[in-house]
């Protein structure tokens, strides 16, 4: 499962949900100003760019990166 950690209006933020739903990669959006406990859960992993994309084996993604997106399709069964 690949979770969108997102925010309200983050431009990088759009373009990389844009991005995996274009490819067809399924994926969830949790927004940090909406959950306390994921806003705080990326801040102690030093997480503080928006978004952040994780997925299962591969490191967090964060900000606009489709060089890496990219790999979430290609390990996707």
């Amino acid at each position: 499962m690949i979770t969108v950690y997102s925010k309200p209006n983050c431009m990088q933020c759009e373009m990389s949900k844009r991005y995996l739903k274009d490819k067809g990669i399924e994926f969830k959006e949790i927004n940090v100003f909406e959950d306390a406990d994921s806003l705080e859960m990326l801040r102690s992993a030093g997480l503080t760019q928006m978004p952040v994309v994780m997925a299962e084996g591969h490191d967090p993604i964060t900000g606009f990166r489709p060089n890496m997106l990219a790999k979430l399709g290609e390990s996707d069964d």
